[in-house]
């Protein structure tokens, strides 16, 4: 082929090229009309657990999610290492309790949510989920109406093995976090940011600071690690089997 005698950067400067439309710059409504469609996502996340085989190991769900779809969970996983929920709004504390039941290998949770029976839940977790590690918990209405310790009680009696905890704007007392001390000897991190409640004079910190290396204290700076827009959706499985790893990731942000 006869050369055009033009560099290559001129060449493919002067091919005609259709570029690729910038969705970013979709009026808002639209997009989130083509998200609200594309809701049929739920449908893919069932099929990626179906894919799975049992074998899903991580999830992740920000502001997405219904029953059902945990519910599927919970009928098609019991292997899972990790799970985070994040703002699920349509999801409820029962469907929370039926997939939480279903998994004896659980290490990580992270939840935030609201639930109306937090003693019961968490006393639940620690009965199921006998092997967990790390528990991070915050419910999504940030202002406390009163002090109470019913999570750190439940927590400090069903999970000594914890290694790591987080308890986010949360109306824990001293005496609460005094039954976690007791009850979780085997703590490594420790964060109650935002419990302002707490009143830590010097031989409670001292405490803290004797029996768990790493300490967030509730003045300090709360670290949303995930932080999506009004609209956002993301929802990201993990699954691997003798065979091969799949990772699903789907995020939508507005």
């Amino acid at each position: 082929m006869a050369s055009t005698g033009l560099s290559p950067v001129m060449e493919i400067e002067n091919l005609n090229i259709t570029p690729k439309p910038n969705w970013l710059e979709l009026p808002r409504e639209i997009t989130k009309n083509i998200l609200q469609r594309l809701c049929r996502l739920e449908k893919i996340c069932h099929y990626v657990v179906d894919r799975s085989c049992g074998h899903l190991k991580d999830i992740y769900i920000n502001k997405f999610g219904i029953d059902d779809f945990l519910r599927h969970i919970a009928q098609s996983a019991s292997h899972l290492r990790s799970m985070r929920l994040e703002k699920c709004y349509d999801i409820s504390t029962a469907a929370l309790y039926e997939v939480v039941k279903n998994q004896p290998f659980l290490e990580e949770l992270d939840i935030f949510h609201n639930f109306y029976e937090e003693t019961e839940f968490f006393e639940h977790i620690g009965q199921s989920c006998s092997v967990l590690k790390s528990l991070k918990f915050s419910p999504y209405i940030e202002t406390l109406d009163s002090k109470s310790d019913d999570v750190a009680f439940a927590i400090a009696k069903a999970m000594p093995k914890l290694l790591h905890l987080a308890i986010l704007n949360n109306g824990l007392t001293n005496n609460g976090l005094l039954a976690i001390l007791d009850g979780c000897p085997l703590l490594k991190s420790l964060d109650v940011q935002g419990c302002f409640y707490l009143d830590l004079d010097e031989s409670l910190t001292q405490r803290c600071r004797e029996q768990i290396k790493e300490l967030r204290f509730p003045s300090d700076s709360i670290d949303n690690k995930f932080k999506f827009g009004d609209y956002a959706i993301h929802v990201q499985l993990r699954m691997c089997s003798d065979l091969d790893d799949f990772d699903l990731s789907l995020v939508d942000q507005i």
